[in-house]
């Protein structure tokens, strides 16, 4: 079971779980700029209840884990650019300030924040809706794991299943073969047998045409000989 300290401490499971942006949501909702994909230091402290100052340190301490997951620095032409972008997407007036650089975040950034983030509720309930859904994954992948461990035991005694099956079958079809042999054999003698009675029957017919022949078998069907 992974408990809230592992988060503060463990970048690699910081990066292991910072995909599942949607614990965010679960808390409170977090607003975003027109574009629909960044924040900026305002909003974010807004989120989590908490000074700008206390981001911008945070983002100071962590700024390569941070960076990794979508932090990035605007300014300059970039900055005219992206704040015209946002001008244009909004339909109310996009407060543009003098200023010459902006820090944007992601949402993947933020959720990051709130696994960095000590002496904030709001991080700690995310912190909280984050280990639920990582221990619901855990328990979900453990119980397929059990169901496909079944799976291959089964299969694993198919397997002689079928072997025993096969030989079964080329038993009958080696069997159906010679029956099949036998009949035909048998269809050949009837064959030959009805032959041999259609020639016996046109022989009996001519000779009970030959008035001799006749007289001489109704002789002996009168002394009971055959």
């Amino acid at each position: 079971m992974i408990k809230e300290q592992a988060l503060l401490e463990s970048r690699t499971l910081r990066e292991n779980t910072r995909g599942r942006t949607e614990v965010l949501d679960k808390v409170k909702a977090l607003a975003l700029l027109p574009d629909g994909l960044h924040m900026t230091t305002e909003i974010v402290a807004e989120y989590f209840v908490v000074h700008r100052s206390t981001i911008r340190t945070l983002v100071a301490r962590h700024r390569e884990e941070l960076n990794e997951s979508g932090l990035t620095v605007v300014e300059g032409s970039d900055l005219q650019e992206f704040e015209s972008y946002m001008m244009q997407l909004s339909n109310e007036s996009y407060p543009q300030a003098m200023r010459r650089r902006l820090t944007l975040y992601t949402r993947r950034t933020v959720l990051n924040i709130a696994m960095l983030l000590r002496d904030s509720a709001v991080a700690r309930e995310v912190r909280a809706y984050l280990l639920d859904a990582v221990e619901g994954n855990t328990a979900a992948g453990a119980g397929l794991e059990q169901r496909v461990t079944a799976i291959e035991g089964v299969l694993a005694g198919i397997g002689p299943a079928l072997r025993d099956v096969a030989l079964v079958v080329n038993r009958m079809d080696d069997r159906l073969r010679r029956v099949e042999t036998r009949l035909a054999d048998v269809e050949t003698r009837l064959g030959n047998t009805e032959h041999i009675v259609a020639g016996m029957s046109v022989r009996l017919a001519d000779l009970a045409g030959d008035p001799a022949f006749s007289h001489r078998l109704c002789r002996r069907y009168r002394h009971g000989r055959p």
